[in-house]
C-alpha cells in the first residue's frame, strides 16, 4: 500500500482533458521520476520474474515505455504492437471497437513464434478494448498471454471484464 501511495503522489490528474468530462491520469512526472519509474518497473515485473516469459508486449505508445523497461528487467525482448501503417514489414492486425470508434493494432508476422510465452503491458487499463485486441493478435501469431500488467487501473470502467480470460496485475487502482 505504501509503494501505491508513493506512486500515487508522481501522477496528475488533468480535468477536462482530451474531451470535457475527462479526468486525465497524466503520468508524465513519474516518468520523470527516476526512483518512481524505477519503482513501477520491478513492481510490474516482480511476478513474472520465475514465469518463462519468452518476450513483453506493449501497446502504442506508452505501453512502449513500461513494455521495453520490463522487457530490459526480465532479459526478455520486447514486441510493439502498433498503430496501422507504422511498421514496415508483413503484418497481422486486429480491429477492434472503442468507445468513440474503430481502431486497430498490427504487429510483425515474425515478431511472435508459436508457444512464445508473452507478457502484455500497458500504462493504464480503462474499457480492457486495446487490452483484449492485444491479446487476440498474441494469440492469432501463436503466442499465449500469461498475464497482462498496467500502471494504473480505472476500475469504474470494468476493463477487467473484458480480460476475465488472464491475469491481471495493476499497481494502481482509482
Amino acid at each position: 500500500m505504501l509503494v501505491m501511495n508513493l506512486l500515487k503522489e508522481q501522477i496528475r490528474d488533468i480535468v477536462d482533458f482530451p474531451k470535457p468530462g475527462i479526468v486525465f491520469k497524466d503520468i508524465t512526472p513519474l516518468l520523470k521520476d527516476p526512483d518512481s519509474l524505477q519503482l513501477v518497473v520491478q513492481q510490474l515485473a516482480a511476478p513474472y520474474i520465475k514465469a518463462d516469459i519468452t518476450a513483453v508486449a506493449g501497446m502504442e505508445a506508452r505501453g512502449f515505455i513500461f513494455g521495453s523497461l520490463v522487457a530490459n528487467y526480465l532479459g526478455v525482448g520486447f514486441i510493439p504492437l502498433r498503430k496501422p501503417g507504422k511498421l514496415p514489414y508483413n503484418v497481422a492486425s486486429v480491429d477492434y471497437t472503442l468507445e468513440y470508434g474503430n481502431a486497430s493494432l498490427e504487429a510483425h508476422i515474425d515478431a511472435i513464434e508459436q508457444g512464445d510465452r508473452i507478457l502484455l503491458i500497458d500504462d493504464l487499463l480503462a474499457t480492457g478494448g486495446t487490452a483484449k485486441a492485444s491479446c487476440q493478435l498474441v494469440e492469432q501469431l501463436g503466442g499465449e498471454v500469461i498475464a497482462c500488467a498496467f500502471v494504473i487501473e480505472l476500475a469504474l470502467l470494468s476493463g477487467r471484464e473484458q480480460l476475465s480470460a488472464y491475469p491481471i496485475h495493476t499497481l494502481i487502482t482509482y
